[in-house]
């Protein structure tokens, strides 16, 4: 059973889609519940544990340290990426040095999820094994989503090693968006812009590429409709409690 106290939080994006909401304001700066998705995601780390979370920031970014200093925890240290946005794997090498030297978590701020029991990031960490995982990833099922439209994006086994869509018509689960790493798969990589699938794909071919399933309902607020629905699902949750 692991407890990770350190996580990456990607905020860096420019939020194209979420247009005319972003014009003035970062994506995850946009406010779903009355609370921003930043913080929908920060509030979650902190209730699993996490003491310190490097949040990157490019797309304007001064918004994003002005808004983190307020916080009290988790312990915030911005990245600045202001110069060039390092995508969702460089991004990771750049902060490595905060991370440490312990699995730590990765996560998105475009998305928030209701939960049936406890913190299920907090179960994510316990279900990680470093002996036999380099990723343990929080995955949602196609049937309990709000905002992807999507085929899916892996298969999952009995043992919960994860093998991508590819070229299959669908797949029951989708990237929750977020997970747990141990930083042995940054070895040999450079602070220059990639996707985490440069990392991900050696871990996939190991069979050292895992997955948990959310228990509860994932949202995926990628645009100014799926805000509002998110919003929508949200209130009524409220009501009925």
């Amino acid at each position: 059973m692991s407890r990770v106290t350190t996580a990456m939080v990607l905020a860096a994006g420019l939020g194209t889609r979420m247009r005319p909401l972003t014009l003035t304001r970062p994506k995850p700066l946009i406010e779903v519940g009355g609370k921003t998705l930043l913080d929908h995601m920060l509030d979650r780390l902190a209730d699993a544990g996490v003491e310190t979370a490097v949040v990157n920031a490019h797309y304007l970014a001064d918004q994003i340290e002005a808004h983190v200093a307020r916080r009290s925890r988790p312990r915030i240290l911005v990245s600045d990426e202001r110069d060039l946005v390092l995508e969702t794997g460089g991004a990771i090498v750049k902060a490595k040095a905060h991370l440490g030297d312990a699995p730590f978590f990765v996560a998105n701020t475009d998305q928030i999820w209701t939960e049936r029991g406890g913190s299920a990031l907090a179960a994510l960490a316990a279900a990680f094994d470093p002996r036999t995982m380099d990723v343990m990833m929080l995955l949602a099922s196609r049937d309990e989503c709000l905002g992807f439209p999507g085929a899916g994006d892996f298969f999952r086994d009995a043992d919960g090693a994860l093998t991508p869509r590819g070229d299959a018509p669908s797949a029951p689960w989708v990237y929750a968006g977020a997970y747990v790493m141990h930083p042995r798969l940054l070895e040999g990589l450079g602070a220059e812009p990639f996707s985490a699938w440069k990392f991900w794909t050696p871990a996939i071919h190991a069979g050292r590429f895992h997955g948990m399933v959310l228990d509860g309902f994932w949202m995926h607020v990628g645009d100014p409709a799926a805000r509002d629905e998110a919003e929508a699902r949200l209130a009524g949750l409220a009501r009925v409690s």
